[in-house]
């Protein structure tokens, strides 16, 4: 059985209390347990991570690549928050340890203000997921396990 890895990047700890409007009600344990039983339902384990750390988000998606190569991990399901239009580094670690990665956010950030509508992380993600609220949560797992298993990986 393989992990799927779930991040999630800086102030996503306030979903459920910040901008309801934007992001929903629905808090992070909320989406935690939404993505366990999507990864259960598929025969696989879930990690789920949150952090508003740039660095330790490196850190989490270097050590990711080795599990992708030793088959213990399928990929990630990351959403990336701000730094989906500001972090190269994020970008490069994902490029550099060739993590499969499909992108999610939770607003439709093309229908947002004009800096959010370039993410550095969608030019090495295999897919993206945007604008469905937290339901992308469990389409991008899906989706996730069957571009692995295209790959060979499952």
């Amino acid at each position: 059985m393989s992990t799927v890895l779930v991040l999630n990047g800086p102030n996503l700890n306030l979903l459920g209390e910040r901008k309801p409007e934007v992001y929903g009600s629905t808090s992070l344990a909320d989406v935690e347990r939404l993505c366990a039983a999507r990864t259960t339902e598929l025969g696989h384990e879930l990690s789920f991570r949150q952090s508003n750390h740039e660095g330790e988000l490196i850190d989490w998606i270097h050590a990711a690549g080795p599990e992708v190569r030793a088959g213990r991990c399928l990929g990630a399901v990351y959403n990336p928050g701000a730094h989906a239009h500001t972090s190269i580094a994020l970008r490069d670690a994902i490029e550099g340890v060739q993590l499969p990665v499909v992108e999610v956010h939770i607003s439709n950030v093309h229908a947002r203000e004009g800096f959010r509508h370039h993410s550095y992380i969608s030019e090495v993600a295999r897919g993206v997921v945007v604008g469905l609220g937290v339901r992308g949560y469990p389409l991008a797992i899906t989706a996730l396990v069957e571009l692995a298993a295209e790959d060979g990986r499952r």
